[in-house]
């Protein structure tokens, strides 16, 4: 952490590590917008300068101004993303705003299937300029796998090289464009909005191209991700130096168009061909480890996206595994296969970087939109004056509608695949949400302090076999003086345990990201201790390792005694055993629900099959753990007519 923190302060180490883990998809957008720009259209000055001012003043508007001036002010304790903004404004308690929120992590995980796939892709292509007949598919699908392959090692030893690499791409971006610039300086007109204004509303069809231009955005995202990782200061910044590279690549793709004025593209990459000869095969090595190191950071904001979601109660806990001790580094092995296996049959599917094009886009907009409806309620709450968020709101209101109704155009040129990916995801995560809720509202909760006396009473009954010396619940009720009924009747009916100390522990995830923090409450001297864990979104529930160090913190401060009770071994100072018993609940089938309730918890039933049990997912060491099924009932089916007869 403190290394994590050190990175986010300006430095040239920072500068070089947000090179390498911010900009990958941004940055990759000059291999493929102006082809996809352009198409199979007859190249004109109208359509090339028009579409390079559009570029210019998305990359300005859109990424420079909402993203890194206004998206990076909304941190959350330093940290970014789109659901570490929903738990802050969720404090505005809007119910509604969940939507936004999960729709936007849904469309970004969708865009995990394209962004490897196509920044691949492209980049794999450009062989086709030494022999137009190579096969680039089973190559794409070989880097692909391969780099699905290594998460599960950590990616730490190959993070370090991706500044550096970055930082080449970016001179070899900048550099080229700037010589081809030379070559026709009208492409400079393109500062001009009125030449963006112009091919938007008066070029035929010219609107329909702002799909296209979206492309070179689809990263701007990352950069409010990534907050944490690298820092506003680093990111902004390098951002002067990243955006004035590819304005100088996107202007110098414009002139050598504008000076092929007339022809088509064919099978011309506009990308490769402002590059000498001489320099091909090597920028070709550099394009595809640019490709490789976008890959990896929408890899990694897939398995963080995934670890807040499941915080957050968005999804069912899954195994999550830590492969390096760098903080924020983690691999989900379930969602990295899904991933491996979707980004293969994107690219088996549309098998052109081309064709991915046509798909690319429509689902990031949506996320983008999210963005912009949290960001006003951000300001809202910040006391920003209504005279400045709505000026803000209807702008950027303006500009992603506009941008969704043009890659509208997307949905039957396979904008169909995220969209569905997206839609799927939405369905999953707020059926799990809802659910969760209904689960919720059929516990009951007790005042734990009427049954505090019958808890002594049955530790101190020597006619009952002792359960355990120390007898831990993991409970759900947010208030200290309540506890859930099922935990009564499991310490005084279902099998009464008798046991010297009583623990109840309680887990409250907090909206900050990185808090690990404990409040200890003894209801009765040395006999029944409550403990509250406040744990951030973004921090592994290891229970079993944090309730060891919180027991040691009681012993050191000689504010409980461990020790086994039994004569025998207390003489010995033997530290007596701790049982774990994890209440595992299940809707019985008493309950009447709504047929819309049905649908929910039956869409939860089907996704908890793919997450861990409850034991494992609050890192219990699984032979100290009990674990008892319970139903719940609040609507039960009401009496049965059944009647007697002789």
């Amino acid at each position: 952490m403190a290394h994590s923190n050190k990175l986010s302060k300006l430095s040239a180490a920072g500068l070089l590590v947000t090179l390498g883990i911010v900009y990958g998809d941004i940055g990759t957008s000059p291999l493929y917008v102006m082809k996809a720009i352009i198409g199979r259209s007859v190249i004109n000055d109208d359509l090339v300068i028009g579409g390079v001012s559009c570029v210019f003043w998305t990359l300005t508007l859109q990424t420079t101004f909402k993203y890194v001036t206004l998206m990076l002010r909304a941190d959350n304790k330093g940290e970014g993303g789109i659901f570490s903004l929903y738990a802050l404004v969720r404090k505005a308690k809007v119910s509604w705003l969940i939507f936004p929120a999960i729709i936007g992590g849904s469309a970004l995980l969708a865009d995990g299937l394209i962004t490897p796939s196509i920044s691949v892709a492209s980049a794999v292509e450009g062989m086709r300029y030494f022999n137009p007949d190579i096969p680039t598919i089973p190559i794409v699908i070989s880097i692909l796998f391969l780099l699905f392959f290594i998460q599960q090692f950590g990616t730490s030893f190959v993070g370090k090289s991706f500044g550096p690499i970055m930082l080449l791409w970016f001179a070899m971006l900048g550099i080229l464009g700037a010589n081809m610039l030379f070559t026709n300086l009208e492409i400079l007109k393109a500062f001009n909005p009125y030449y963006a204004y112009h091919l938007l509303v008066i070029y035929p069809h010219g609107f329909w191209l702002l799909g296209a231009v979206f492309l070179c955005t689809t990263g701007a995202e990352a950069l409010y991700t990534d907050l944490g990782h690298c820092g506003r200061k680093n990111i902004r910044v390098s951002w002067i130096a990243v955006k004035t590279c590819l304005l100088l690549n996107y202007f110098g793709q414009g002139a050598w168009l504008l000076n092929r004025s007339g022809s088509t593209l064919d099978e011309h990459n506009p990308f490769y061909s402002i590059m000498p000869s001489w320099f091909l095969f090597t920028g070709i090595i550099i394009a595809t480890f640019a490709a490789v190191v976008a890959s990896q950071a929408l890899i990694s904001a897939s398995f963080t996206l995934i670890n807040e979601a499941i915080r957050l109660n968005f999804g069912p806990k899954l195994k999550i595994i830590y492969p390096t001790e760098m903080r924020g580094q983690l691999y989900v092995p379930t969602v990295n296969w899904v991933l491996c296996a979707g980004c293969i049959g994107v690219v088996l599917y549309f098998r052109e970087s081309e064709n991915m094009g046509s798909a690319y886009g429509l689902s990031i907009i949506l996320a983008m939109m999210a963005d912009t409806l949290m960001l006003s309620f951000y300001l809202h709450l910040k006391r920003v004056s209504n005279y400045i968020i709505l000026p803000l709101l209807l702008l950027f209101v303006s500009i992603d509608t506009s941008f969704l109704i043009a890659n509208l155009d997307k949905v039957a040129h396979g904008g169909w695949v995220t969209l569905l990916v997206t839609s799927f995801l939405f369905g999953n995560m707020f059926a799990w949400f809802e659910a969760r809720k209904i689960r919720n509202r059929l516990v009951d909760f007790l005042k734990i302090e009427d049954y505090l006396g019958l808890i002594t009473d049955l530790s101190n009954d020597t006619s009952i076999p002792k359960y355990a010396t120390h007898l831990v619940y993991l409970t759900s009720a947010n208030r200290r003086d309540e506890i859930e009924s099922k935990v009564i009747y499991s310490i005084l009916q279902k099998q009464p345990k008798r046991a010297d100390i009583y623990w109840f522990v309680h887990v409250d995830v907090i909206d900050e990201p990185y808090t690990m923090e404990y409040k200890v409450q003894e209801l009765v001297n040395d006999k029944v201790i409550h403990i509250d864990f406040r744990l951030g979104f973004r921090i592994e529930q290891r229970i079993n390792v944090m309730f060891r160090q919180v027991v040691q913190d009681l012993v050191a401060n000689k504010e409980v005694d461990i020790r086994s009770r039994y004569y025998s071994l207390s003489k010995m100072n033997v530290i007596g055993d701790f049982r774990f018993v994890v209440i595992e609940k299940h809707i019985s089938n008493e309950n009447v629900f709504r047929f819309i309730e049905k649908i929910v918890l039956n869409i939860y039933s089907f996704l908890k099959l793919f997450g861990m049990p409850e034991e494992k997912a609050f890192g219990l060491d699984t032979s100290l753990v009990t674990i008892e099924k319970v139903p719940l009932v609040v609507n039960p089916v009401g009496k049965i007519n059944l009647k007697r007869v002789k």
